[in-house]
């Protein structure tokens, strides 16, 4: 039995599954952004995605995934943000209910898409143990179904379908570069990538702050960390059961950045780029500007998939 929880055939089906319901995002490149990465890059521009994030696709594979019975029941989840949103409007779209744990920290915009979308948004203590605590209570009182945020099957192959798009668009690349968090998005993205192209190369990006992913490559078992901090608020969990073995597995590195990096990455690509990206999709443009990435060498066309753009900016003025 493999170690990983999708394949391709599960990644196109997710494809076919979320077809008319997810947008097929555009790429786009920058010319400046090229000279200063010394390699041409283009951009998977998730952030304009509906709800502004990859989650979109794979909040919608899980959701169409259920049977009637199930889905009557509803659907539950915790979430900082992004996840939550998807899978409110993932919900909606099939007009089944959506209850959404959220710690009372979360980016306020988040909180109040997460409730315009139609979901109930239930707070709770800023940590991972109340978040699952509150979500499993739910769970119980309602019957709603779990849907995780990252280490689910159904999740991670809805995820990968960005990269066959990418693929589908930009043609042959030599490397393609995400954010990391929980790993729902890289572990897609290798499982389709590699699967198309074999010899492509995949890296993660992570800020130093919240490097567990980089910490247990390096060791090779999983390490998670107890108090992940960064301004890229998306991706401050650690890698799951299910995509801890990709990673491992099929990813080459995952390269960290400072916050200083990040925020400048995040100001490149709205100046030069015009591209709105909140800073959790910074995080691998700051990867693939730094001085680590660019000394690799065999890479001339990489994809960066910048993952959203849902910006708090009452929080980033501050920051």
């Amino acid at each position: 039995m493999s170690a990983h929880p999708v394949d391709l055939a599960a990644i196109r089906a997710a494809a076919a599954r979320i077809a008319g319901l997810a947008h097929v995002t555009p790429i786009a490149t920058c010319a400046t952004l090229d000279r200063l990465a010394r390699r041409a890059l283009v951009f998977k521009c998730e952030q304009l995605q509906k709800v502004g994030a990859f989650k979109f696709r794979g909040a919608t594979n899980a959701v169409a995934r259920l049977d009637e019975a199930t889905a009557r029941r509803g659907v539950v989840t915790h979430s900082s943000g992004n996840h939550a949103q998807a899978l409110a409007l993932a919900a909606r779209g099939r007009h089944i209910a959506a209850h959404v744990v959220m710690p009372v920290d979360a980016p306020v915009v988040k909180r109040r898409a997460v409730e315009g979308y139609g979901a109930r948004v239930v707070p709770c203590e800023p940590t991972l143990v109340a978040r699952e605590e509150a979500a499993a209570q739910i769970a119980a009182e309602t019957g709603a179904t779990f849907v995780h945020p990252y280490d689910d099957p159904d999740v991670i192959a809805g995820q990968g379908t960005a990269a066959l798009e990418l693929l589908e668009q930009a043609g042959p690349l030599d490397a393609i570069v995400t954010p990391v968090g929980g790993g729902g998005l890289i572990s897609g993205t290798a499982i389709a990538a590699t699967a198309l192209q074999p010899g492509i190369r995949i890296f993660g990006a992570e800020p130093c702050g919240a490097d567990d992913a980089a910490r247990s490559k390096r060791a090779g078992v999983r390490i998670p960390l107890a108090a992940p901090r960064s301004v890229a608020d998306g991706l401050l969990a650690n890698l799951g059961e299910l995509t801890w073995p990709v990673v491992r597995d099929r990813v080459e590195e995952i390269v960290t950045v400072s916050e200083e990096e990040i925020l400048a990455a995040m100001r490149l690509a709205w100046e030069r780029a015009k591209l709105l990206i909140e800073p959790s999709a910074a995080v691998a443009v700051a990867a693939v500007l730094s001085e680590r990435f660019r000394a690799l060498g065999g890479l001339t066309r990489v994809g960066v998939i910048l993952s959203g753009g849902n910006v708090d900016f009452d929080r980033l003025g501050r920051v």
